[in-house]
């Protein structure tokens, strides 16, 4: 069976009188008009490899707001690909890098943009963009990283520290999370949870984690449902100017996000460790919530 290509990029649009344009590139190679992305370096997270394919093929650096549609076809020879997107701030200007792919950039309306893409199915993800409500505010939920097992620690839970695998999932996270640009790191009050987000701290210069008791686990089982609800409510009052990025608990996510979303069950929402969520919202609604 042939290896799956994995890739990913993005829309990124910038302000325009009352609307927006988005940018395309134009690769002469294919003698193509498409949207800026590229093929995962090996071991990359697929928003990294998003956003350092946008930047080098555009110049321009974008802080992703939220996943659009996947697309999925079989290259010449029958080797499956797909393409991750995600909708991208513009941040910043500068030359494009990878100079052999791309000859030209241009900036149109998404009108524009869609007479001039090549293919129907970038057409599609450009359309789903497009029909997005204005993004209001943007929140990164993760749990904490692999910290051994509760039932081997003799010491008190709370002081339970992340292990080997748990430090190289932190790191994984603060690469990928810093993309975001969080101005606020905000952490449950066990040690792992602060630990998680210190790799992401130092990236982003030294923001200070505040641990915060509202996503933290109660001492009863029983009561995590209830103290979950109060989670939900308490990020959205954190949701507000400047990023967060919150690491909470594994009995705390699911109902947290259950209720975000107006749901009964949260099994879906069950996160395990080191991994987390991108929410995106319209005012007060919910747009979307992707696992990172």
């Amino acid at each position: 069976m042939p290896v799956p290509v994995h890739a990913a990029g993005g829309v990124l649009y910038r302000p325009a009188g009352d609307g927006i344009e988005v940018c395309l590139v134009h690769r002469p190679r294919y003698d193509d008009w498409a949207l800026p992305k590229g093929k995962l370096d090996a071991g990359e997270h697929p928003l990294a490899a998003a956003v350092r394919e946008v930047a080098e093929e555009t110049g321009c650096a974008g802080v992703p707001l939220i996943k659009l549609p996947t697309v999925a076809y079989d290259l010449p020879g029958g080797t499956p690909k797909t393409v991750d997107h995600w909708l991208m701030r513009l941040a910043g200007e500068g030359p494009v890098v990878d100079t052999s792919e791309v000859d030209e950039v241009a900036w149109l309306s998404p009108e524009d943009a869609h007479e001039r893409l090549s293919y129907d199915d970038e057409r599609g993800v450009l359309a789903h963009a497009a029909a997005l409500p204005p993004i209001t505010a943007v929140v990164a939920l993760v749990r904490h990283a692999h910290a051994g097992e509760r039932k081997e620690w003799k010491g008190n839970d709370a002081l339970r520290p992340i292990d080997e695998r748990g430090r190289q999932q932190a790191d994984r996270i603060g690469v990928v999370l810093s993309l975001l640009r969080p101005e606020r790191l905000i952490s449950a009050t066990p040690l792992r949870c602060k630990q998680t987000l210190e790799p992401l701290a130092a990236r982003l210069g030294g923001v200070p984690i505040v641990q915060d008791g509202a996503f933290a686990e109660p001492p009863v089982a029983e009561e995590a449902p209830a103290r979950a609800k109060l989670a939900a409510q308490r990020l959205l009052e954190l949701r507000g100017a400047g990023p967060p990025v919150i690491c909470s608990q594994g009995k705390i996510i699911p109902t947290l996000l259950a209720t975000l979303r107006d749901e009964a069950d949260p099994e879906p929402y069950k996160t395990p460790k080191g991994d987390g969520w991108l929410l995106t919202w319209a005012g007060d609604r919910l747009l979307d919530a992707s696992r990172l």
